[in-house]
């Protein structure tokens, strides 16, 4: 079989300039111009690390209210705890130095009702305790 370029069929010519897509847009190509990428801008110098180091060991003000809402739970249900044991006959000693360990943590003097509060649950714990004959340390 010969083939001949004189013969062959030319299927650029029989179509128009921009090719058609199915919504009847008409794509053509520019060819004329050129956009140029526009530069990058260069780096900026290092930064000393020291900075970041230091706003990371900045403490979250959030972060006392959400201790201190913590600490008022546990010792609610330990109080819950010692309650139950009450209405039982028989309180647990365990539950007692949980209540002292949560007391005993730090705590704001900020509100002076709360903080009597705070002491009567704190004795009455070490009055149980010495029920035992056990005497924690103030």
């Amino acid at each position: 079989m010969r083939i001949d370029i004189a013969n062959r069929v030319n299927t650029s010519a029989a179509r128009p300039t921009g090719a058609r897509n199915g919504a009847g847009a008409v794509f053509e190509p520019n060819m004329g111009t050129t956009t140029r990428a526009a530069a990058t801008a260069a780096a900026g110098p290092m930064q000393d690390i020291g900075s970041l180091l230091a706003l990371q060991s900045v403490e979250d003000p959030t972060q006392p209210k959400k201790k201190a809402i913590r600490r008022a739970r546990n010792l609610l249900d330990a109080l819950d705890a010692v309650k139950g044991d009450m209405l039982v006959g028989q309180i647990n000693e365990g539950r007692l130095n949980s209540i002292l360990s949560v007391i005993s943590q730090r705590r704001e003097k900020s509100e002076p009702g709360l903080d009597d509060l705070l002491n009567d649950i704190e004795l009455r714990a070490r009055v149980e305790l010495a029920k035992f004959g056990r005497f924690p340390a103030f």
